[in-house]
């Protein structure tokens, strides 16, 4: 029997003798599907003809107490299975991650412009949107806090400022040649994934629910859907077998409308499915946070920075979501590739009556790193020196000086194995850089109104979560009679071919072909309890728990045979598909 064509090209043979292993270049698993347009995603799985639709009612004010709220025109309106607002959660009224302080409905007052206030479970959308705009809410108007300079300036935060510091900075600007210091501030940023938010949900005996979503953490919606249904996490299973984009996106914000469809599928006892368009996406969700960073350094003749302070202000949002890891993070990386002995990043976390922020790409990183940045670049125009210069003069310590010179971070890290510099300087050769910048200041010269420029710019950014025991996977690996083997891991697909990357893993382990290993779709019921598919690590945490979860069972298979036929364990070996 010939197998089915998987994708992947089976003229590709490796040194090993196998088709696809991990020194091998594959195309995504799923390419071929996304191209010819029929690659799954949570809005094309089949539904029962009476499956129901959900849609969120939003809050038209950024601050306001509600006063009265009657639905009961909502309620009779064509097409309205069921009407769903705080007071029908069986449960615990929230979808924050971690601290418990976000709402799935408004009860009392919305903070935000497009807060979640109740939901319809309709036989149609366009029943839905009739229906919403029957509700007859009154409202008090409160006074908004939305930017970053309000909230300052009112105190308005989510906790204490956060300090990380190394040194004496203030004296070491005191007493630094020359001084400087500015601001900059940095604009927040829309995902933009293809797919929107998506959720359907199925229930089933005993109360239990399916759930297929569009999220980088099916654990996490598990656990909140149970909590807002006022059930155990065993009796919620959550699949997902891809995004269509995520960036950090789909992370946290996922449960709003995972829950609302559960929410509805346990009231009706209907299959519901809840599916942002656009429009909706962008009021009810969280983007990248912008910040504002003060920043003051001490500097020499040459530009090397002796001191610096910087002073990190975010906006969160109404409620923390992952803001206090995000601001970890972005004081984290405030040195970026520059060893600065003596430093000091403050970090304040604004509360505003906007949507929470949340994790994007990069997780606070990015930001971070801008105000030194911008630092650097403003003490180059000071000096009138080429801002790759002073770069190079603060970069952290090469990896071959003696272990006693290498530098050490504000939050107390050894930088051992710093290659900056050969990296640079590989950069600068390979880009021309030298040449190009001179004929770019040539044409500046000449030029009054067009300007051009060039820029080289090192990043130290670090890999996992700063949370040590979110480092962690699972994966499940079985092994047929026919030799084929099914992968089931934690991780979660959304373009970026992790899928691809830890079948190769499983398939170099066990020396098989690629298309002999089948990965199923991501299931809280085959694996529990597992982190986000985030902060880049997923082929790492996942690649890794799927290679164990092989190596044991080939390690099984080698001490059975070797019984079996009384020979030493080494000589039984796994080459091109036989042992």
């Amino acid at each position: 029997m010939t197998p089915p064509d998987t994708g992947h090209s089976k003229d590709i043979q490796t040194t090993s003798g196998i088709v696809g292993d991990i020194r091998t270049p594959l195309r995504h698993d799923s390419a071929h599907k996304h191209v010819a347009g029929t690659a799954l995603y949570v809005d094309d799985i089949a539904t029962p003809e009476n499956s129901l639709v959900v849609l969120i009612a939003q809050s038209p004010h950024a601050h306001a107490r509600i006063t009265a709220m009657d639905l009961s025109a909502v309620a009779a309106a064509p097409g309205i299975v069921r009407v769903m607002s705080a007071a029908d959660i069986p449960g615990k009224n929230d979808c924050a991650p971690v601290y418990g302080d976000d709402p799935v409905f408004a009860d009392t007052e919305v903070n935000y412009v497009g807060q979640a206030v109740f939901a319809v479970a309709a036989e149609t959308m366009a029943a839905a949107r009739a229906a919403i705009g029957l509700a007859k809410i009154s409202y008090e108007e409160l006074p908004a806090i939305i930017t970053i300079e309000a909230a300052m300036q009112a105190g308005s935060f989510l906790g204490p400022a956060a300090t990380m510091a190394c040194g004496d900075p203030d004296a070491a600007i005191a007493s630094a040649p020359r001084t400087l210091s500015g601001s900059i501030d940095i604009g927040g940023q829309e995902h933009f994934y293809l797919e929107g938010q998506a959720a359907l949900a199925f229930p089933g005996e005993d109360g239990d629910m399916l759930v297929h979503a569009s999220t980088q953490h099916p654990s996490e919606i598990q656990h909140k859907i149970a909590d807002v249904l006022g059930m155990g996490n065993h009796a919620v299973t959550v699949e997902t077998r891809r995004m269509g984009g995520g960036f950090g996106g789909k992370e946290s914000q996922g449960s709003l409308p995972a829950i609302t469809a559960a929410l509805a599928a346990h009231l009706t006892g209907r299959p519901a499915k809840t599916v942002y368009d656009r429009d909706d996406d962008f009021m009810l969700t969280g983007k990248r946070h912008d910040f504002r960073i003060d920043y003051q350094v001490g500097f020499d003749d040459e530009g090397r920075i002796l001191g610096a302070v910087f002073d990190q202000a975010m906006r969160c949002g109404m409620s923390w979501d992952l803001s206090e890891a995000i601001a970890a993070r972005a004081m984290c990386h405030a040195d970026n590739a520059y060893h600065i002995p003596h430093m000091r990043v403050v970090s304040h976390r604004c509360r505003t009556h906007t949507q929470s922020n949340t994790a994007f790409r990069g997780f606070g990183g990015p930001q971070g790193m801008l105000g030194v940045e911008r630092a650097i670049d403003e003490v180059a125009h000071h000096l009138g020196l080429d801002p790759l210069v002073v770069r190079r003069h603060n970069f952290y310590p090469h990896r071959s000086v003696p272990a006693a010179q290498h530098g050490v971070t504000q939050y107390g890290q050894t930088v051992a194995d710093c290659i900056i510099q050969d990296i640079v300087d590989e950069l600068e050769t390979t880009a021309d850089y030298t040449r190009r910048r001179a004929e770019i200041e040539a044409f500046n010269s000449a030029n009054d109104l067009v300007k051009r420029g060039i820029a080289l710019t090192p990043v130290k950014f670090g890999i996992s979560f700063n949370t040590q025991f979110l480092n962690q996977a699972g994966a499940l690996v079985h092994v047929y009679s026919d030799g084929s083997v099914q992968l089931n891991h934690g991780g979660t697909e959304m373009g970026q071919g992790l899928n691809t990357k830890v079948a190769q893993i499983v398939a170099n382990e066990f020396q098989i072909d690629i298309d002999t290993v089948r990965i199923t779709a991501t299931t809280t019921g085959k694996v529990p309890n597992t982190s986000a598919t985030a902060a880049s690590s997923g082929t790492d945490l996942n690649g890794m728990a799927a290679q164990a979860a092989a190596r044991t069972i080939r390690l099984r298979i080698r001490d059975f045979l070797a019984a079996q036929h009384d020979l030493p364990a080494d000589a039984v070996r796994f080459v091109a598909g036989h042992v």
